[in-house]
């Protein structure tokens, strides 16, 4: 998550360090909300691994991708359409990628 608001900042000619905290907290909440989510879920249905792509890697993502953008939303940040669009592909490339990697070589 931290490496996706880099890559942003960096693609836009921003500050990079100076500006980070501001670019990734609605996105730190949004994952420890996907995670106390996925981790809910999990408690429910007895699934505790985290390298799962279902349910953990897409309540991880979702939560991630809806809660940054809501928490960007309230605090006047911008959530353009190509924004969204570009967030949602590269976090889930990010969330998504690694467990799916994982459950193809297992």
């Amino acid at each position: 998550m931290i490496l996706f608001c880099v890559i942003g900042r960096r693609s836009h000619d921003e500050a990079v360090i100076a500006g980070l905290l501001k670019t990734a907290w609605p996105f730190a909440i949004g994952l420890a909300i996907g995670w106390i989510v996925a981790l809910a879920v999990a408690g429910r249905t007895g699934r505790s691994d985290g390298t799962l792509v279902w349910p953990t890697g897409v309540l991880v993502w979702l939560c991630t991708l809806c809660g940054g953008m809501l928490l960007r939303a309230v605090s006047g940040q911008g959530i353009a359409f190509s924004f969204v669009l570009v967030a949602a592909t590269v976090l889930a490339l990010f969330l998504l990628g690694w467990r799916a990697a994982i459950r193809a070589l297992n």
